[in-house]
């Protein structure tokens, strides 16, 4: 029996457009961590919600899923 990790994918879902695929920036770096990291470059990422993780057959899946609120 041979185990293998899968890797992480972490995807920038922005509406209807098409979601951003981020790559991993370091295994050792939770989710949080990583909208962190990539916050400078998506400032969506500050309020974002984490969905996941999912099991898919390209790996493990999290989803970034902005808030939008309302102004005033």
């Amino acid at each position: 029996m041979v185990a293998t990790q899968l890797p992480r994918i972490f995807r920038l879902m922005q509406g209807q457009k098409t979601p951003v695929e981020l790559t991993d920036p370091g295994p050792m770096l939770t989710p949080h961590e990583v909208a962190r990291f990539y916050a400078p470059s998506y400032p969506l990422l500050t309020t974002a919600s984490i969905n996941g993780p999912k099991i898919s057959d390209e790996g493990i899946v999290y989803e970034f899923v902005g808030i939008i609120g309302t102004k005033g």
